[in-house]
């Protein structure tokens, strides 16, 4: 559920952003609830985004799964990213079942399970969004807070959204927010702005409507856009007792990762 519902946020967001001024000249046709306010906040918030060439971004996690009885549960997880566009990147993902470490230099992409000790490197090309769509195309793999980079990315259709409002003020965390709301078929969306100058996404949330029970996959953000990091951050260096893994390719018939023995070729 955690990863479907991710996916869910990641790709009705970019659709909302990227596809704002298509809805609202669709609108008086089709019937939808469009304030044109909400779009072009989003549309904002998105060209922000992407003008940024370096930051920090933290984010608690919350989501919800939910149970063959109708039980929610839910379980938390907290994200530390640090990222210089074009081609650098390190997130690390802190949780109960699986802590994990991205680690992406603009040469080598390698993942990092500091429980296990497991690790497997591939070669990367040469942006991190070119990176993030290998990762979901070639190995199934959902990398955290990919939202922040396709936020405005033109690859969704508009015509799904069928509501965007504009809730009012509110505040995350002590800083100032505009707090809007969107539906599409099968998930309802918040989203926390940040006023002023810098337009900030600080909360997300999103209720899967599919379901009955109406779990939900909730983000706070904390950002820094103005960190200090130097290159060795985004490189990985196996520690001595780390044991080096290949990823199973998407389709791949298998169950998991491989281990590579010592005598096997790279």
């Amino acid at each position: 559920m955690m990863g479907k519902q991710h996916y869910l946020l990641r790709a009705a967001l970019t659709a909302i952003v990227a596809s704002a001024s298509t809805v609202v000249a669709q609108a008086p046709d089709t019937g939808r609830k469009i304030d044109p306010d909400a779009m072009a906040a989003l549309s904002k918030m998105g060209t922000y985004l992407r003008s940024l060439s370096a930051i920090q971004v933290k984010a608690n996690i919350t989501t919800e799964d939910v149970t063959d009885d109708g039980q929610k549960i839910q379980s938390l997880s907290s994200v530390d990213m640090i990222a210089k566009r074009p081609d650098r990147m390190r997130v690390e993902v802190v949780n109960a079942s699986k802590p994990r470490t991205f680690y992406y230099d603009g040469k080598n992409f390698t993942l990092w399970a500091p429980r296990t000790k497991y690790y497997a490197t591939v070669p990367a090309p040469g942006t991190i969004n070119e990176l993030v769509d290998k990762l979901e195309d070639k190995y199934n793999i959902q990398f955290p807070l990919v939202d922040l980079f396709r936020w405005g990315v033109d690859k969704s259709d508009s015509t799904d959204i069928t509501n965007a409002t504009y809730v009012g003020p509110s505040a995350v965390n002590g800083i100032t927010a505009n707090q809007y709301a969107f539906r599409q078929p099968g998930a309802d969306w918040q989203v926390w702005i940040q006023t002023g100058d810098y337009p900030l996404p600080l909360r997300a949330v999103i209720t899967t409507t599919t379901d009955d029970a109406r779990p939900q996959h909730e983000t706070v953000y904390t950002w820094n856009l103005a960190p200090s990091f130097s290159e060795q951050a985004f490189a990985f260096s196996a520690p001595p007792d780390a044991k080096p893994i290949t990823f199973a390719e998407a389709g791949a018939p298998t169950l998991g990762v491989k281990v590579k023995k010592s005598g096997d070729k790279k």
